[in-house]
């Protein structure tokens, strides 16, 4: 795969992926292995019933927040500092 990196590592991707549903992410073999054993345990964790589509949502916002395209369940946004007013 030329010139693509993983969204969790950074590392560049050189082994095509062993499993078809890495292909929504540029994943490397290892971060697509944690996401699936994290996705195990969210699953557990939660109770959540993959036949029920707002079940399959809250995974896919957890898998979302794991690659780092949104945040993080429970993360309390920063806000920058501001500046004191005279």
């Amino acid at each position: 795969m030329s010139g693509k990196t993983c969204l969790k590592c950074g590392k560049p991707i050189d082994a095509p992926s062993e499993d078809p549903a890495a292909d929504k992410y540029p994943a490397c073999n290892a971060c697509w292995k944690e996401w699936t054993t994290y996705a195990i345990m969210v699953m557990n964790e939660l109770r959540l019933d993959m036949s029920l589509p707002e079940h399959r949502k809250a995974l896919r916002k957890y898998e979302r927040a794991f690659f780092g395209l949104e945040k993080g369940i429970g993360e309390i946004e920063k806000k920058p500092e501001q500046p004191p007013s005279h």
